[in-house]
């Protein structure tokens, strides 16, 4: 097969940096950023004085770095963009869930003894789609139903293939023309909204079971919890999560008796049956309330049962570096001026952004702001997010990592030992670009073992 321009450009770009003197320099720059996929650059220096003599101990510039700048890692979260950063924040958030469910971290192993429950509280249905079903270790014929009806659009509504897991069908409609497009994208946009109200009805319930007033629940009882979005193949998202009864303040408190995993079970019930959130008539479009979808899943978490700590921290961790890659979409913000047939999507990833494009031009949905999540399907939420009170944080986590490795530094004489009392810091830094050149990303892939990003994500890089 013939070399393409732009094969041999990166080749050439390779080669020179493979020649060049500071090689082993940026090499190690490169591994030091764990493998990133699209490093941040920056430029400029860091001073570190002593105040009590007024004598500069310690200088690093980055003028005499490859390039002239310093690579870091872009710390993202989806594995899409980069996948070694993405696994540093599914281990870090592995863990921040696992604290929450047999401590660690600051939480006390006496939490294990707290009610804990793992929800799934999914969507509603807007319209039939390919699925795989299974029973007894056996697949079943997708929706084989007979004397299937014809849809308004002449379909017939029925499917009897034994979808495969990566059958590219899953999750598109049996008649794209009847699927409920528009419920979809707002019930995305509402998620977070019915996820609060929720959370608010469940704390109102357990007040209720206890006999107490609202106000007064939190001199009583915490409601602690860690959840995640997932993004189903038919494009609506759902939210797992891990729901702990505490004492006041906390995990390092029991809750009272009263507050046992029945209770829980109960208010869980009944605030994903009473919740809802109303968007008024639009366009062409009645007046539409939407609510939790009927399939409520609850679960207790055991440490030697079927649904263990380590089993629900795995599958949390997961999707928090998951996005909406499954529904066939993008990864980035949509332009309204984009083209896009030029980008490869399915059919129904696109009739979802082009719902949402509609939809975002309307003044009545303005404050849902569907434009700028058009890439998301409407969900504007965060994919993982935690009580304050429920484990430790990423950014303490992230610390702890900062502060050991500053430690190995001083340890093997790479930077000197200050006082920190009279040590005065200066830095000056600037945004040098992002990403790696082609030729870059050839040798950094090698260096690594990293896969090379797929062709539909550009590099930026402005060294």
């Amino acid at each position: 097969m013939p070399t393409t321009h732009a094969t041999a450009h990166a080749k050439a770009g390779m080669i020179a940096r493979l020649n060049r003197p500071d090689y082993d320099r940026w090499a190690n720059q490169i591994r030091a950023t764990g493998g990133c996929r699209q490093p941040i650059l920056l430029r400029g220096k860091i001073e570190h004085w002593d105040t009590a003599v007024g004598r500069l101990l310690h200088r690093y510039t980055t003028r005499t770095e490859p390039d002239g700048v310093l690579r870091l890692p872009c710390k993202t979260r989806r594995a899409s963009r980069c996948p070694a950063c993405a696994e540093i924040y599914r281990a870090d958030t592995y863990h921040l869930i696992r604290a929450g469910l047999i401590g660690g971290k600051g939480v006390p192993e006496t939490v294990t003894g707290h009610p804990t429950l793992f929800v799934t509280l999914t969507a509603p249905s807007f319209g039939a789609v390919h699925t795989r079903k299974e029973q007894h270790g056996k697949t079943l014929p997708c929706h084989a139903r007979r004397d299937a009806p014809a849809c308004p659009h002449g379909r017939v509504m029925s499917c009897t293939t034994k979808h495969n897991p990566d059958d590219a069908r899953l999750g598109e409609p049996l008649c794209p023309d009847c699927y409920d497009y528009t419920g979809s994208v707002l019930f995305n946009a509402l998620a977070p909204l019915l996820w609060k109200r929720f959370a608010d009805s469940l704390r109102r319930h357990l007040a209720k079971l206890g006999g107490l007033a609202l106000k007064d629940l939190r001199h009583h009882l915490t409601v602690s919890f860690a959840k995640v979005a997932e993004y189903q193949r038919r494009g609506v998202v759902h939210f797992h999560a891990i729901i702990r009864l505490d004492g006041p303040g906390g995990p390092t408190a029991p809750p009272p008796a009263w507050a046992t995993a029945g209770a829980l079970t109960d208010a869980v019930q009944h605030a994903a049956r009473v919740v809802s959130a109303l968007i008024p008539a639009i366009d062409d479009q009645p007046a539409r309330l939407f609510k939790w979808g009927g399939q409520l899943d609850i679960r207790p978490i055991t440490l030697d049962g079927d649904l263990t700590e380590q089993a629900v921290a795995g599958y949390i961790a997961k999707y928090a570096t998951k996005a909406a890659e499954c529904v066939g979409t993008l990864d980035r913000r949509i332009n309204p001026l984009d083209n896009l047939e030029a980008f490869n999507l399915r059919d129904h990833a696109r009739r979802l952004i082009t719902t949402c494009m509609h939809l975002g031009a309307l003044e009545e949905l303005a404050e849902l702001r569907l434009m700028d999540w058009a890439h998301m399907l409407g969900f504007r939420g965060h994919f993982s997010t935690r009580s304050r009170r429920y484990s430790t944080t990423l950014g303490e986590l992230r610390a702890a990592r900062e502060r050991f490795v500053h430690t190995e530094e001083v340890t093997h004489g790479r930077l000197p030992l200050f006082d920190e009392d009279t040590i005065l810091v200066i830095s000056e830094w600037e945004y040098a670009g992002k990403g790696h050149s082609a030729g870059d990303q050839l040798l950094a892939a090698a260096l690594t073992g990293r896969p090379l990003p797929a062709a539909e994500h550009p590099v930026e890089s402005r060294p």
